[in-house]
């Protein structure tokens, strides 16, 4: 079908349904539960820089966020030393992924494989994965990773979630967070010292724009807007799962109709400082999963 004028791949039925382009970085654009948005998606989207779009769900892989190399940003030292060029949130969200979607309609599998157009950047043979699979309110979100290389992989993958959110209601809507402490990233490339993080923070709280909440369990987070009657849960200890390392929270400007949650698997610049710096194996493949409901009252 056709959205905005670019071909993209629907999965669901009446209760819940998702749009997908796969063409553009494997991306989740829109998601809907019983008519209402979860996934923002802007109106009128600028598809000639897609990763710019505020909206959907950008897949960060095979690095999250910024790196620097003494100081200037955008490069990363391999084993090796060589420096390595490698975009803000890493390369995948830019690449087109291969597809496919279950009998039933209801799951789709992107996958995305070392080419030449990521060895330069990522000199690794590699297979990643998201699988989505809609069922009732909820949402199942794998990654799977798996080095196709003969030496060990770097790696930290994670999602971009732009959740629907009226600009108006922010203040009053709420996030639930389970144990963790609050960092941000540091214009050297370092982690800040860590800071008690609470429990509960309102969606307009500046002390959590652009913030890292490194878990310290796997609780589920809760996204609660009770003017509109929505709770939705992201539940991160999922069996099959690796550990998320962190939940980070994030909204480009105070009027904009969306807020980031973001589970990652690491740390920006972790290549460098090691905090959820993660090493797969040749042969080995992890899962990343989590699963985001959609309760109405």
């Amino acid at each position: 079908m056709m959205f905005q004028n670019q071909p993209v791949i629907e999965i669901g039925n009446q209760l819940s349904s998702a749009l997908f382009a796969p063409q553009h970085g494997g991306r989740l654009l829109t998601w809907r539960v019983d008519g209402q948005d979860i996934i923002h998606w802007p109106a009128h989207a600028n598809w000639h820089n897609p990763q710019k779009i505020r909206g959907g769900n950008p897949l960060l892989f095979p690095f999250i966020a910024r790196h620097l190399v003494a100081g200037e940003p955008g490069w990363w030292l391999d084993e090796t030393g060589i420096k390595r060029e490698m975009p803000v949130h890493g390369f995948a969200r830019t690449l087109p992924f291969s597809h496919t979607i279950s009998t039933d309609g209801m799951e789709i599998c992107m996958v995305l494989e070392d080419s030449d157009a990521t060895r330069q950047a990522y000199p690794y043979a590699f297979r990643f994965e998201a699988r989505y699979r809609l069922a009732g309110n909820g949402m199942e979100v794998t990654l799977a990773t798996s080095n196709l290389s003969q030496r060990p992989m770097p790696y930290y993958a994670g999602h971009h979630f732009y959740f629907s959110l009226p600009q108006a209601l922010r203040a009053t809507s709420t996030i639930e967070l389970p144990p963790n402490q609050r960092r941000s990233f540091l214009p050297d490339g370092e982690i800040s010292t860590p800071e008690p993080g609470r429990s509960h923070y309102r969606l307009s709280d500046p002390l959590i724009q652009d913030r890292f909440h490194v878990l310290r369990s796997q609780q589920p987070v809760y996204l609660s807007t009770p003017a509109i009657g929505r709770k939705i849960t992201i539940e991160l200890q999922v069996p099959g799962s690796i550990a998320w390392h962190t939940v980070t929270t994030w909204a480009e400007k105070p009027d904009d109709d969306y807020y980031c949650v973001e589970p990652w698997t690491g740390l920006p610049n972790a290549i460098h400082h090691g905090q959820g710096l993660r090493w797969l194996q040749p042969g080995q493949q992890e899962q990343a999963i989590c699963r985001i409901e959609a309760a109405f009252t």
